[in-house]
């Protein structure tokens, strides 16, 4: 059975870019395709002795895609295997893109207005879409590379990875809340190794910092009930179909305490047999 992707998103977010990466490993890829014959072109992808193996469908919020929600659910009820990925990315970073680049956007000539405004109508316009999606990249501080990257981590094996995937992320508060995260986990409450001298320069994945953070009694109880929580999170989450889960760490810097928790938090999960993977936002920030 064919392997569908469908690739959305806000316009300037990363979609064409994440499009050309996906068929760097492999993907066959339909650019800017109508939502009217997204369900014939998979019909013709799965007929038996083709070679499609893994089709990638990219949709924005054009008048074409009006009816995308009712698409991507009709095709799962069809019984295919069907994930979305959203592609978000923040305003300003949006203006800058479109400003740089000096491309018009998309809805700014259908809605008679300036960028900004056009993001806003793009941004309600997807609501129901986001809402679907199994996976959402927030691409505001990631260049080309690190997007690759991303993709190549979630999309790039040969088959799709069994169960649901759990990513923790640590992040820093002052770096902005993380658009793509699923849950969020404020751990400002624990005492701040910035704060300590000797501690200031290392990280979260240095053992004096983890020794400091894992050491207090409020970290020990919060991340024993996170656990737990997590724990029947998770199954539910692969009932209901969900692909992806992204559970977020915060904390002022995203360098010491959220790091430390995130590492642990991922530690016990893989040893409740979750496939649980670990990375930090802002772990190499500076200001």
């Amino acid at each position: 059975m064919t392997d569908i992707l469908v690739i959305t998103g806000l316009s300037g977010a990363g979609r064409s870019q994440a499009a050309d990466d996906l068929e760097d490993l492999g993907w066959f890829v339909i650019d800017n395709l109508p939502s009217s014959l997204i369900e014939k072109v998979a019909e013709l992808a799965s007929v038996p002795g083709t070679s499609i193996e893994k089709l990638a469908l990219v949709v924005g919020a054009g008048p074409h895609q009006a009816d995308i929600v009712e698409v991507i659910q009709s095709l799962r009820r069809s019984g295919h295997r069907v994930r979305v990925l959203f592609l978000d990315c923040g305003d300003a970073e949006l203006v800058r893109r479109f400003t740089m680049t000096r491309r018009r956007h998309p809805l700014a000539e259908e809605e008679d207005t300036n960028v900004p405004a056009a993001i806003d109508a793009e941004r309600a316009r997807l609501i129901p879409v986001k809402e679907l999606a199994d996976v959402v990249i927030d691409t505001t501080d990631l260049n080309v590379h690190q997007l690759k990257a991303r993709l190549v981590d979630l999309f790039g094996g040969e088959a799709p990875a069994p169960g649901m995937q759990t990513t923790i992320a640590s992040f820093g508060y002052k770096h902005g809340l993380p658009l793509d995260a699923d849950i969020v986990l404020d751990v400002r409450f624990l005492p701040n190794p910035h704060w300590v001298e000797a501690l200031r320069p290392h990280s979260g994945l240095d053992d004096d910092v983890r020794a400091y953070v894992l050491g207090q009694d409020a970290a020990g109880s919060f991340l024993d009930r996170v656990e737990e929580l997590l724990a029947s999170l998770v199954p539910a989450y692969v009932a209901e179909g969900k692909s992806y889960l992204t559970v977020a760490v915060g904390c002022t810097g995203g360098r010491h305490r959220s790091v430390a928790i995130g590492e642990e938090l991922g530690r016990r999960l893989r040893r409740r047999g979750v496939v649980a993977r670990v990375e930090h936002r802002d772990l190499d920030r500076r200001s």
